[in-house]
């Protein structure tokens, strides 16, 4: 199958931000992505540039970038906002750690967007062979259905148009704030695809729509295109991305210079990267997940989640370990059968790195997300991907802060922490020799 790009666009970010701060502090307050209104310049003295604006603005011709003086000649009611990067950092923080929730391998863009490989998350969706409902029911959750397409393409498809509906859902319903999301084979294609008809809305640019979606584009939107090369282009009779598609290369490259005549042609066609750079900052957490063969639920969840979640607490525990990293939190993730997420987390007394503290928290929270009060398997829910994540990571200086305390007032607890500890280092030995598959859990056959 072809890679599956997604590019997430937050609509009207800085607008958007400065609107769900001052709803949450007042949910009485004006929603400022309502009416006319901009962030930028000195409000007081109603000076400086346009940097976000509003789509009711927009309606007014009011466009990024250019001076308040002249958007307040285009709509003299118009709401303008300071600016608070503050705000933006937090907003902006809690959009990608989302995004993270839900692929692995996440570039960020910017403040507001980001690209995301799906193509490791749909192969593991289709492996499952389960059908989404984007694809049971493609009208409902406005999956758009090609007839043409395999089986199998219309799958990825569907299980493409499900990930990024959920992802987007659940943006919108916990943050407060709207995204777009491109889906394409390639950066451009869904970069230009998340540009496409705003808020909160889900695009896609497969192949075959290039000359219906990207084609009928005017020159100028195409991404990379600037003012100054559009205007090039359009002198010569260049009014479409169509007519750059279909222009002759030699041509283009000899108005915009080598590279930059290729590049156009080559854009204008659909063609690009997809290569997606994951960012590599300081580790805030080490987590592992797995997606299951068929949905657990509560037949037969003692048979195969307790496997499943010492495995993913056996790895967790090892990169800890390889890292000579501790973590004061211990959680567990899930996703149910409708693409929906759920999470439990257990903030613990100390640190640690073992591999059996991690297994015992992680499956009594496990427990409580589907057994407990509320819980999901009780709405009749299955869960088709597990995830354990330890967080709050250190070097193990809170361990030797609280080493005394501890020892003077929990010598049986330590006794045992000893035992299992000796335990998990004979493990970890015996699977370091012969490999992971040498030791499993079994059951008592007398």
């Amino acid at each position: 199958m072809n890679p599956c790009i997604f590019h997430a666009d937050v609509n009207s970010a800085f607008l958007s931000w400065s609107a769900v701060e001052r709803l949450q502090k007042d949910p009485g307050a004006l929603d400022l992505r309502k009416v006319p209104s901009a962030v930028g310049g000195d409000i007081s003295r109603r000076h400086g540039i346009i940097t976000a604006k509003s789509i009711p603005a927009k309606k007014y011709g009011i466009r990024t970038g250019e001076p308040v003086v002249k958007a307040l000649q285009k709509c003299p009611d118009l709401i303008l906002i300071p600016s608070s990067f503050q705000t933006y950092r937090k907003f902006s923080s809690a959009f990608i750690r989302i995004l993270k929730q839900h692929c692995s391998i996440v570039e960020q863009a910017s403040i507001d967007e980001a690209y995301l490989d799906m193509t490791g998350e749909l192969r593991r969706d289709m492996e499952r062979a389960v059908r989404p409902d984007s694809f049971r029911n493609p009208a409902q959750n406005g999956f758009p259905q090609e007839t043409a397409l395999s089986e199998e393409e219309k799958m990825w498809r569907a299980c493409a148009w499900q990930e990024a509906l959920s992802i987007k859902n659940e943006i919108r319903d916990t943050l407060g704030f709207t995204i777009n999301v491109g889906i394409a084979k390639n950066r451009l294609l869904a970069k230009t695809a998340s540009d496409f008809s705003k808020p909160d809305k889900i695009h896609t640019l497969y192949p075959e729509e290039i000359p219906a979606k990207l084609w009928t584009l005017p020159i100028g939107e195409l991404h990379g295109c600037g003012h100054a090369t559009a205007e090039k282009l359009e002198q010569i009779g260049i009014h479409t991305v169509g007519d750059a598609a279909h222009a002759d290369r030699k041509l283009l490259q000899s108005l915009l210079g080598e590279k930059g005549g290729i590049y156009i042609w080559n854009s204008a066609n659909g063609i690009s990267s997809s290569s997606v750079h994951a960012s590599h900052d300081e580790a805030k957490s080490i987590s592992n997940e797995l997606t299951t063969r068929f949905d657990i639920t509560a037949d037969n969840f003692e048979e195969n989640a307790p496997p499943l979640v010492h495995r993913l607490s056996a790895s967790v525990a090892r990169r800890l370990q390889k890292a000579e990293l501790y973590g004061t939190t211990v959680g567990i993730s899930v996703k149910t059968n409708d693409f929906r997420r759920y999470s439990r987390q257990l903030k613990l007394p100390e640190s640690t790195d073992r591999e059996s503290d991690i297994e015992t928290i992680s499956l009594r929270l496990l427990r409580q997300l589907v057994f407990g009060t509320d819980g999901l398997f009780a709405s009749g829910k299955g869960v088709r991907l597990i995830g354990v994540a330890v967080s709050g990571l250190d070097h193990g200086d809170f361990r030797q802060m609280n080493l005394f305390d501890y020892m003077e007032n929990h010598q049986e607890e330590i006794k045992k922490a000893e035992r299992r500890k000796k335990l998990d280092d004979m493990l970890r030995e015996i699977r370091g020799k012969y490999g992971e598959s040498s030791i499993h859990k079994g059951t008592d056959s007398r």
